[in-house]
């Protein structure tokens, strides 16, 4: 059942990561992915300064987070040279 909860969790935290940075989101699988892979880069960034997430808000703002440095990378990588 906690599968569910990682699937809700991502997809919603990868909806607001694509708000902020993008202006809009990515489409529903994305989010999810998107969220998913923030939530993990999330948990190892914030264990790096000692923070850890012990209840669904804690997990969210941790994935959501994550998903937004996922973004910035990816931005800053697929970054177009003019």
């Amino acid at each position: 059942m906690y599968w569910l909860w990682y699937i809700i969790i991502g997809a919603v935290a990868g909806w607001l990561a694509g708000l902020i940075v993008k202006g809009s989101g990515s489409g529903f699988l994305l989010n999810i992915v998107i969220g998913i892979i923030g939530g993990v880069l999330g948990g190892w960034l914030f264990g790096l300064m000692g923070i850890v997430s012990i209840n669904m808000w804690g997990s969210l703002i941790t994935s959501i987070v994550g998903a937004i440095v996922l973004l910035l990378i990816v931005s800053l990588v697929t970054r177009r040279r003019e």
